[in-house]
């Protein structure tokens, strides 16, 4: 499958996305540190470990849906135009219909609360090697709110949504660490 991300740095902003699309994003306090050493355990998530957080673009002007540690909530693109992100445009695994109910999905989860259930279990399973799953359906961390939305498209995870970090999206579609300049960089996922 092929799929396209651009990195935006900070100061710069995306105007070239469709609902469906999400983006990766790198953040330094705490809880996004621990996310990074995290991934960086698990080791195939080594090379995309600089993604902390993710989000879903739900509309031509750049509403978003995201997880953050006080539930799902709406925000907007614009938000990160002081930080670095990725686009990451989904086209090689959704048409129209795919992406509006990605985004169905996605706006039908706002207001839910924080997946501190789905945090411990990703924790509990880094410690552990183990496949743990303690969460409610309705409860998400980032990562997961965004791969549950893209089991709408032709997306094929290799792990359960709730398993899922932002390393695994950047992997899944290719997202390395971004290089001093931006560039539009093909990748190449499946």
């Amino acid at each position: 499958m092929q799929f396209s991300s651009k990195r935006y740095g900070p100061g710069e902003e995306a105007t070239d996305f469709k609902p469906g699309d999400f983006i990766l994003t790198h953040k330094n306090k705490l809880i996004p540190r621990f996310i990074r050493f995290a991934q960086r355990i698990r080791g195939r998530e080594r090379k995309y470990s600089h993604w902390s957080h993710t989000a879903m673009i739900t509309s031509p002007k750049g509403d978003i849906v995201e997880a953050e540690t006080k539930g799902v909530i709406r925000s907007q693109l614009s938000d990160y135009r002081d930080v670095e992100y990725h686009l990451v445009k989904i086209d090689g695994v959704a048409d129209e219909r795919d992406r509006r109910q990605a985004v169905e999905f996605t706006e039908s989860m706002v207001g839910q609360p924080f997946g501190v259930l789905d945090g411990i279990g990703l924790i509990l399973s880094l410690v552990t090697g183990l496949r743990l799953n303690v969460s409610y359906n309705s409860h998400l961390v980032c990562s997961a709110l965004v791969a549950r939305a893209l089991e709408r498209t032709d997306a094929i995870f290799d792990d359960e949504p709730a398993h899922m970090l932002p390393a695994d999206l950047a992997r899944f579609f290719g997202v390395e660490a971004p290089q001093e300049q931006a560039t539009d960089k093909p990748a190449v996922a499946g």
